[in-house]
């Protein structure tokens, strides 16, 4: 599991000033911490980190030395900047379920024959222990063909027992459409068309 070191933030310094520093703020919440901590990460290590995983993802975070396994909970990034302002965590509890998110990830579009792949849903919310955790949910598009619509309940991590589902059930994930005819085919047809009704 990879680990991100951070510092307690003093809340006398503004965000704006430490992002400009060179730092992403945050926080670490959960029921076993009295209060919210805020946090300050450096940005380099912030990215390596991201690198790696992402939302949804578990990881060790290593306040000033002390170390508690954590979900990324939440990553606020600044599209002008191109860069993450903010990263909240939830520190987790053994034994305990927790909302996240595990990202949809369709691999091998080029096994698709002749069909465009139109995929609808980019994550799904569930509850799980922290043993059951998933950041990705990967799906093999080989062997699906023009026509096939796949749902939340028909994949395998919708099916497993340790894991609550909160997007219904019945929510398509992706389905596989016939190619579009180009621009300049659909005017090369209604012309030809034309020259029929002459």
């Amino acid at each position: 599991m990879n680990t991100l070191k951070a510092e307690k933030r003093g809340m006398d310094i503004k965000a704006k000033k430490l992002r400009r520093e060179g730092f992403v703020t945050g926080n670490v919440f959960g029921k076993e911490l009295p209060a919210s901590i805020p946090l300050k990460m450096l940005k380099k290590d912030v990215d390596h980190l991201l690198k790696e995983t992402g939302k949804g993802g578990q990881v060790i975070l290593d306040v000033d030395g002390s170390k508690m396994n954590v979900l990324i909970k939440d990553i606020a990034f600044n599209p002008l900047k191109n860069q993450i302002d903010e990263m909240d965590f939830q520190a987790l509890v053994q034994g305990e379920k927790v909302h996240s998110v595990s990202e949809i990830v369709l691999l091998n579009h080029d096994k698709v024959s002749g069909g465009i792949v139109e995929q609808m849903l980019q994550e799904i919310a569930y509850r799980a222990l922290p043993a059951d955790l998933t950041e990705k949910v990967t799906i093999d598009l080989s062997g699906y063909h023009i026509g096939d619509t796949v749902k939340v309940k028909d994949l395998d991590f919708a099916k497993n027992a340790n894991v609550d589902i909160s997007t219904d059930p019945e929510t398509i994930v992706f389905s596989i459409a016939e190619p579009h005819a180009s621009a300049e085919e659909t005017e090369a047809e209604s012309d030809g068309s034309a020259e029929n009704e002459k």
